[in-house]
C-alpha cells in the first residue's frame, strides 16, 4: 500500500475521531467522513462528508461549523499524526449517499409500476 494511501487513511480515522469526540461546535452534529483525498505534497486534504439529517439548514450549519473549526482540527491532526506537513483541510459535502437514495426510490417506483401492469 502506498504511503500516501496510508497517510490518507490515518488522517481519515483521526479526523472522524476528532469530530465525534472533541469538536464542541453545536452546529456540527451527525457528520460522517466518507472520504479524504490528499495532495502528493501533503499540503491539502479534501475531506468529503455527509450529514444527517440532510435538510438545507443542517447542511448550511454544518458547513459553517466545519469551516470555523478547521484551524482547531488541523492543529489536533498535527499533534496526532506524525508527518512532515500537516495538510490544510477543505471540507466538501458528499451528496453521493443522497443521490443513491433518490435512485433507489426511483427504481422501486419503476419496479412497482412494472409489477402492477
Amino acid at each position: 500500500m502506498p504511503r500516501a494511501t496510508r497517510v490518507a487513511e490515518q488522517l481519515h480515522h483521526e479526523l472522524a475521531e476528532l469530530i465525534r469526540g472533541e469538536l464542541k461546535d453545536p452546529r456540527v452534529g451527525m457528520v460522517t467522513i466518507t472520504g479524504l483525498d490528499i495532495t502528493a505534497d501533503y499540503a491539502w486534504a479534501t475531506v468529503h462528508y455527509t450529514v444527517l439529517p440532510s435538510d438545507e439548514k443542517t447542511l448550511a450549519d454544518t458547513a459553517a461549523g466545519l469551516a470555523a473549526s478547521t484551524g482547531f482540527l488541523q492543529g489536533q491532526l498535527g499533534r496526532r499524526v506524525r508527518i512532515h506537513t500537516t495538510p490544510r483541510l477543505k471540507f466538501v459535502l458528499d451528496r453521493s449517499v443522497e443521490k443513491g437514495l433518490e435512485i433507489d426510490i426511483l427504481i422501486r417506483a419503476a419496479n412497482q409500476l412494472r409489477s402492477s401492469e
